[in-house]
């Protein structure tokens, strides 16, 4: 099975292909949010790299979220567009599931965090596995209620994503030696990672109409006006 993967939920545009369970190509942009510019681009390079047209894809993925919402919005645009002219199945896959397979052993959880801004995180727990192993669902929270969670595992725990820069001292403050982070060549999401999950659950792929991004929380647009009309009304 071939497989092409999408990630522009996070800062960096990711491109990768699968063949038949095997790496075969990733690319990684992570020169500013322009995803819309350098996506198709970055695919038209990938398939000309691997020997392969759009026809030749048998699953088109991409990282549906939680992230930026700008950013999650153009991957699964354009998987869906590339699903839909060739007549392919596609899929969704979460990011801070595909940045758990950052960490392949570790003796404790594995906890990926994303910046949600507004002094909260994008967080969830793993074990380490192909695929992890899910001991949280996903959630939008406060450092400090998802720590807790953390807490009540009673293990060690490595940190793994974008969330890590910005975190990492009070995480340091709460945990101490409990706290582990990944270095930074292996903190940002790889669309190679999403990609072999992607194989993983292939028989979960779904027609390119129900393929939607995962938001955990409403747009910072629609928080403000909701804030606005609240206090209009309060």
């Amino acid at each position: 099975m071939n497989i092409l993967m999408i990630d522009t939920s996070g800062p960096a545009c990711g491109v990768a292909i699968v063949k038949d369970a095997k790496p075969c190509y990733e690319a990684e942009l992570n020169i500013g949010m322009t995803h819309s510019q350098r996506l198709m681009p970055m695919v038209d390079a990938a398939l000309a790299m691997a020997g392969m047209t759009p026809a030749d894809i048998d699953l088109f993925g991409a990282v549906v979220g939680p992230g930026s919402f700008t950013g999650v919005r153009i991957g699964v645009s354009t998987v869906k567009a590339l699903a839909h002219a060739q007549g392919k199945p596609c899929i969704g896959i979460d990011a801070l599931e595909a940045l758990a397979l950052n960490v392949p052993e570790f003796d404790g959880v594995i906890c990926p965090i994303l910046d949600a801004r507004a002094q909260q995180v994008y967080g969830a727990i793993f074990e380490a596995g192909m695929p992890p192993k899910r001991i949280c669902e996903d959630a939008a929270e406060k450092l400090t209620a998802f720590l807790d969670r953390v807490e009540a595992t009673g293990k060690r725990a490595v940190f793994v994503g974008d969330g890590v820069a910005v975190s990492e001292r009070a995480i340091r403050e709460r945990l101490g030696e409990k706290a582990v982070f990944a270095p930074v060549q292996h903190c940002g999401l790889r669309a190679l990672n999403a990609a072999l999950l992607a194989g993983e659950y292939a028989e979960h792929a779904q027609d390119y109409v129900t393929l939607l991004p995962l938001y955990l929380r409403a747009p910072q647009a629609e928080r403000e006006r909701a804030a606005k009309e609240a206090a209009k009304n309060g």
